[in-house]
């Protein structure tokens, strides 16, 4: 009705309709650019507890800052750990017209840069971005990599292993980097590393014969890590993880970026691009927290002797 009446208003005075049309047409495309920016795609792969805790940390954060509910639309996909639902998610959220997109982890963030290059990306739990390819002037975000040299320090002051099992997934390119980080170490620690590569629960029957076990950041694993633990829980062969969310399901030890806080990270920068800035201004972060996790309680149950000092620096022990 309110543009009917405009309409009619200008139409009896065509002499001033450019004057009155240009100011309208700058309000109603300026009006039609903050809705987009108020629209936030976040992909959340699958039942991963890493994930949920960035995500408490992303909206927390993000209200904090004043885009709270009402504010800001925060629309959530969560995929299944394999690449077909990782570039659906993707699709759907470009196709919206999201202002902005949050992805946690390497793969979804790998699909969403395929998918877009106009919309800002804004990234956390990502394993060593730049050695990823994971740059851009559309794209930023906060860099999850913990050194891996020093969760193999540690597993070896827990059991002195000589074969270490690592589980990955040739479908997650983080998770291949990591294992051929992995495999460079072996001189150093004196192990040999045998890979695993999990994509869904039933590869993990693939697990034996190693002395312990390493979790990479891979989504699949994470997925189904109590089917992991619990196999390596009947052959009592100790587990680690890069990534945390795993150590209330029987992960011995954990070195990892803390999840909140990557999501907090995350949060702020998307508040400096909705206030305007641009994702190229902004470096991708380091990680601010590490976390050192220790399960006791499992370490016990399988006659592993965690050392005190080990366990005085943890910055979590489930007993």
């Amino acid at each position: 009705m309110k543009f009917r009446r405009l309409a009619a208003f200008l139409n009896s005075r065509p002499g001033n309709t450019y004057l009155f049309l240009v100011p309208l047409l700058i309000l109603l495309t300026t009006n039609c650019v903050w809705a987009a920016q108020k629209t936030i795609g976040v992909i959340m792969t699958g039942n991963i507890q890493y994930y949920r805790d960035v995500n408490k940390g992303f909206t927390d954060t993000l209200a904090a800052e004043g885009f709270g509910p009402g504010s800001v639309d925060v629309i959530t996909q969560s995929p299944s750990p394999e690449p077909m639902s990782w570039t659906n998610a993707a699709r759907k959220l470009v196709t919206i017209g999201s202002g902005i997109i949050v992805s946690y982890g390497t793969p979804a963030t790998i699909s969403v840069m395929n998918e877009t290059s106009d919309i800002p990306v804004v990234f956390a739990g990502v394993y060593d971005p730049q050695t990823l390819g994971l740059t851009g002037k559309n794209m930023t975000g906060v860099s999850s990599k913990v050194p891996l040299s020093g969760i193999l320090k540690n597993m070896k002051s827990i059991v002195n292993f000589s074969t270490l099992g690592v589980v990955f997934n040739d479908s997650e390119k983080d998770t291949v980097a990591q294992a051929n980080e992995v495999r460079k170490l072996e001189s150093t620690y004196g192990f040999k590393s045998i890979r695993f590569n999990i994509k869904k629960s039933a590869d993990t029957a693939k697990i034996a014969n190693v002395d312990a076990l390493l979790l990479t950041t891979g989504c699949a694993a994470m997925n189904c890590v109590s089917n992991i633990t619990g196999i390596a829980r009947k052959s009592k062969v100790p587990t680690a993880s890069v990534m945390a969310g795993g150590e209330m399901s029987g992960i011995i030890l954990t070195i990892t970026a803390n999840p909140y806080e990557q999501g907090k990270q995350a949060a702020k920068i998307v508040a400096r691009i909705l206030r305007g800035a641009k994702p190229a201004s902004i470096p991708i972060e380091n990680p601010k927290q590490i976390d050192l996790i220790i399960n006791l309680r499992e370490a016990t149950e399988m006659g592993i002797k965690v050392p005190f000092d080990m366990l005085t620096s943890a910055t979590k022990v489930v007993r």
